[in-house]
């Protein structure tokens, strides 16, 4: 029988309950994203317009928790989405704008960068929400914020001490929050902004819900957690992307040719030859002409790639593990199934793309409380991912230059990478094997670079900026015997950084001559700009010497510390462990839990009745340890310290000088309360615009707050509103005039009517 296309055999049975079956489970399979979060339409769309597609894994894990209404603390490096993981519960939660008096989100940022990407998220993602968000942040214009905060925004982005400050100007009521959001916690203690986020917290109502995140988890943002957050969820999925702190992190600045020099240098000056060593190479090409080279010159080795024989990589391996050989070179995806826990260095010799590998790669090396050093050769292709490196771990990444000579990103010696090179260039002139291998390792990195992760366009953005090209030799090498060597480079370095005071025209000219003089009013003129730009260009030094540095060192917390603040931990499904180590916590029973507890049904009635109960008296006792004599004020004053600086005995001065208690109990600067808004309200006439308004006529924020312009097309705006305001009450001449007009208006119209029947009669 002939199938006719279009028409279905009559006999054939179809099974459709089996295809929908299937398109079920493939639908479950997909399923997991946004749209399984009970989120509102508008938010779903937000989303979608911003190019969002599947939630991270913070996202995954925080917005349910959000969305029931739970305290969360998030451990979250930048880049892993935690903007988006604590804004879409926050539109969730507001819904849409409302005109109750006072904001209803606050979201605090250590740096103003952090503040102004935090407010373009809110724009692109709550695009359809009808929200109003207003930033506060230091160094802009004061006024302004007083007319942004009494433009009533429904979202506030702020930095803590400038919005602490316009709190306490404005004697600003905080009692509307509902949701509050500590972006990059641990850089806001490290800054020295606990006395300012503990006066912030404490004018917070106790109704609200808060979220922090945090790159790490010191001992002062427990505590803060302790006082500041009700039953809350410490989100820990930082767990695999954490290095030991004995391993050492090294990074060096190379030319593309001198990555074999450079790895020669390190292997023969630096490493010491009883160490193990392990080489990661991006391609198996490079593995094998890594060893080619290696075995010419006389450094005994082994490699491993996928592609190599299985029994072949076990003898390799073998050989390493046992210390038959000491330098291993291996790809990423044959050192998948090595442990090597003796492991003393790593080289990177291609940096990896994407910060995961990193970590996997150096997370080898200082196991079981050992030391380790992980060196990395980078050329100028792989700088950017350099930096989405350090912004994955959060660590500090320093250049090293004249000025800081304590970093971690530094060159090598020329000299001693040209010796290797001429050992090189003498190696392949004799081997053609080399020589093909090389060509061979060319082709095979084009063909790897199409593969690559592109690095983020932030990162490849602030590379042009840091120009990491320009830095000075590694400390480690001054150990090498190339004081000499070293020293003429920073010669050279300081050389270059020369420049002169004044121009070819001043140094050399005449003081009479028309040149010197012209080029003397023209540095008159423009001193300003010269001194703003050299202050611009020391900013940009110190962030090229401290890249995101922090200010202050925090202590680490203890797993006491986690464990008696946060109930419930939740860490990767991957791994089951404990808060802090590697170990399952074993319950050990006591013999308190045999009993059956016994408590009186109206113990807390008899408390409240006892007379002599301890604890209400305690509470009423207050112990003042400051003198209340003459004698005793002046031993007070007269309190010595020893200074470590002056190498002398300095008199203590008192703490809470220059400084104002709030009505939290919290002492904070007294420069923060000023006349500032006070004047501002004066000039701008805030207040005489609300006794302007009318009792009857409903007041909204945007009505009362709105500053006055006192322009000329504005008062002419004024006067013609006024004019077109109609009054309820009128007076008997007004009344008349009215009825004369409406009279005089009836005629013209009858007359019009007349006219025009007459027209027709005449026709």
């Amino acid at each position: 029988m002939v199938d006719v296309p279009g028409f279905a055999d009559p006999n054939k049975t179809i099974e459709i309950v089996n295809e929908t079956e299937n398109v079920k489970k493939k639908s479950r399979k997909k399923s997991g994203g946004f749209q399984s979060m009970n989120l509102s339409f508008n938010v779903l769309k937000g989303i979608a317009k911003r190019g969002y597609k599947q939630p991270t894994p913070i996202q995954r894990k925080t917005i349910p928790l959000l969305l029931e209404g739970r305290d969360v603390v998030g451990m979250a490096r930048t880049g892993s989405g935690k903007t988006a993981a604590f804004l879409i519960p926050m539109f969730e939660k507001l819904k849409m704008r409302s005109m109750k008096a006072g904001a209803r989100a606050l979201i605090l940022s250590p740096t103003r960068e952090l503040a102004l990407q935090t407010l373009k998220f809110i724009k692109e993602i709550g695009k359809f929400m009808n929200l109003k968000a207003a930033v506060i942040l230091g160094g802009d214009s004061m006024e302004d914020q007083f007319s942004a905060l009494h433009g009533n925004p429904d979202i506030i982005v702020a930095t803590p001490g400038r919005f602490l400050h316009v709190c306490i100007e404005m004697d600003l009521k905080l009692s509307n929050i509902e949701y509050v959001v500590f972006d990059e916690a641990d850089r806001l203690f490290e800054m020295g902004l606990s006395e300012q986020l503990t006066e912030i917290v404490g004018r917070l109502p106790d109704s609200r819900q808060t979220l922090l995140f945090s790159a790490t988890l010191p001992k002062v943002l427990v505590d803060f957690a302790k006082a500041g957050l009700s039953d809350p969820v410490l989100l820990r999925l930082d767990v695999e992307t954490k290095l030991p702190d004995e391993l050492k992190l090294e990074f060096l600045i190379v030319r593309p040719e001198e990555k074999l020099a450079a790895l020669l240098v390190l292997l023969r000056t630096i490493i010491d030859s009883k160490q193990q060593t392990l080489v990661f190479a991006a391609t198996k090409y490079h593995v094998e002409y890594i060893h080619l080279v290696l075995q010419n010159i006389g450094i005994s080795n082994t490699y491993i790639y996928s592609d190599l024989d299985p029994s072949a990589r076990k003898i390799n391996a073998a050989k390493f593990s046992t210390g038959k050989v000491k330098v291993l070179v291996v790809t990423d995806v044959a050192a998948r199934g090595i442990d090597i826990p003796q492991l003393d260095n790593v080289i990177n010799y291609n940096f990896p793309a994407k910060a995961k590998l990193f970590v996997h790669r150096v997370g080898r090396c200082a196991r079981a409380g050992r030391s380790g050093t992980a060196y990395s050769l980078i050329s100028p292709d792989e700088q950017a991912y350099l930096l989405d490196l350090h912004l994955f771990l959060g660590r500090p990444m320093s250049m090293i230059t004249v000025n800081n000579k304590n970093g971690n990103v530094g060159r090598m010696p020329q000299d001693l990478v040209e010796d290797q090179l001429s050992s090189l260039l003498l190696l392949h002139e004799n081997r053609a094997d080399l020589i093909s291998a090389k060509i061979s390792i060319e082709n095979a990195y084009k063909q790897y670079i199409k593969t690559r992760q592109v690095a983020s366009a932030d990162s490849s953005k602030r590379v042009k900026e840091l120009n990491l090209n320009s830095c000075s030799f590694h400390p480690m090498f001054k150990t090498a015997s190339v004081n000499e060597e070293f020293e003429r480079e920073n010669l050279i370095d300081q050389m270059k950084s020369y420049r002169p005071q004044g121009t070819i025209f001043e140094i050399c000219g005449k003081n009479k001559s028309q040149e010197y003089l012209t080029m003397k009013e023209k540095r008159a003129a423009h001193k300003d700009k010269i001194e703003s730009y050299k202050q611009q260009k020391q900013e940009k030094l110190f962030e090229q010497e401290g890249f995101h540095k922090p200010v202050t060192s925090l202590t680490n917390s203890t797993s006491a510390d986690v464990n008696s603040t946060f109930k419930s931990v939740i860490v990767p499904k991957k791994r089951k462990m404990d808060i802090l180590y590697n170990k399952k916590s074993k319950k050990v029973k006591s013999e308190d839990d045999i009993f059956i507890p016994y408590a009186p049904r109206d113990q807390h009635t008899e408390k409240g009745y006892t007379v002599d109960n301890f604890q209400n008296e305690a509470s009423k006792v207050q112990l003042d340890l400051t003198g209340d004599s003459e004698q005793m004020f002046k031993l007070n004053q007269s309190l010595k310290k020893w200074d470590r600086v002056k190498k002398k005995m300095v008199t203590v001065d008192n703490p809470k000088k220059g400084k104002i208690k709030t009505e939290s109990g919290v002492w904070i600067p007294a420069t923060y309360k000023s006349n500032r808004y006070a004047e501002w309200k004066d000039k701008t006439k805030v207040a005489q615009n609300v006794e302007d308004c009318d009792d009857d006529e409903e007041i909204s924020p945007q009505n009362v707050t709105a500053p006055k312009r006192y322009t000329h097309w504005a008062k002419h705006n004024d006067k013609v509103k006024k004019k077109q305001r109609k009054s309820e009450m009128k007076s008997m001449d007004q009344i008349l005039k009215g009825r004369e007009a409406a009279e005089k208006k009836k005629r013209r119209q009858k007359k019009g009517k007349r006219k025009g029947k007459g027209g027709r009669r005449k026709k």
